[in-house]
């Protein structure tokens, strides 16, 4: 078989085997930053419209098989734990990276959770600090353990239901701040949002470096 012959049937055989690979290293993401919001600040309709952003994104990835839940708690009665209902783990993004094995390892400083892992479901890096735009803050409305705030302050935006007046607590997938303070560089918990539209607006949102970006994690 003259080389030529061989070079090209090499080189069809690793095209097809790499098409292959991307759809199934996605198939078995269990973890993704959104890729977009709701479009309306903190409003994302509810703990309910959240998962169906992550739900509706996993599956254009071609990961809707699975059963996708938004990392976010709720406030006041009947107050939603973000670390109750995410599933067991372990969770791998995009590309077969293992975030964390496990809730526990979530939550502590042993988490492979940073910019270069916290993917989109199509498997993009998310901007962070000293991009523009800057996109790191990211919704979750929780604590550093991934419990929820008690008391009547508002970190939920309403439990995801305003988008005008309110606070959202939002995290830092880049793990970087203003400064080495662990807020600063806390992946759920490093401040409130604010702004002039009340705290909850998509413009408020973007004024302190987000874009009402999700963490989505396969529950199952």
């Amino acid at each position: 078989m003259p080389a030529r012959f061989r070079l090209l049937m090499i080189s069809s055989a690793a095209l097809i085997a790499f098409s292959f690979a991307a759809p199934a290293q996605q198939n078995n993401m269990s973890f993704f930053v959104t890729s977009a919001g709701s479009g309306n600040g903190g409003d994302l309709g509810g703990l309910n419209g959240a998962d169906a952003i992550c739900q509706k994104l996993a599956a254009t990835a071609g990961a809707g098989t699975k059963t996708w839940r938004a990392y976010l708690s709720t406030q006041g009665i009947g107050a939603v734990n973000a670390k109750d209902r995410i599933g067991k783990g372990p969770w791998v993004n995009a590309k077969g990276v293992t975030i964390a094995k496990d809730v526990a390892d979530l939550h502590s400083a042993n988490n492979n959770l940073n910019k270069q892992t916290a993917l989109t479901e199509n498997g993009e890096v998310v901007n962070g600090r000293g991009d523009q735009p800057n996109r790191h803050d990211i919704l979750t409305g929780s604590q550093p353990d991934g419990t929820a705030f008690a008391g009547a302050e508002d970190r939920t935006c309403k439990n995801w239901t305003s988008s005008t007046t309110g606070s959202a607590m939002l995290g830092h997938h880049d793990r970087m701040g203003l400064n080495t303070e662990p807020p600063s560089l806390s992946w759920n918990s490093s401040h409130p949002s604010r702004g002039t539209d009340g705290g909850c607006s998509q413009a408020d949102l973007r004024s302190t470096g987000g874009a009402g970006l999700l963490y989505c994690f396969a529950e199952n």
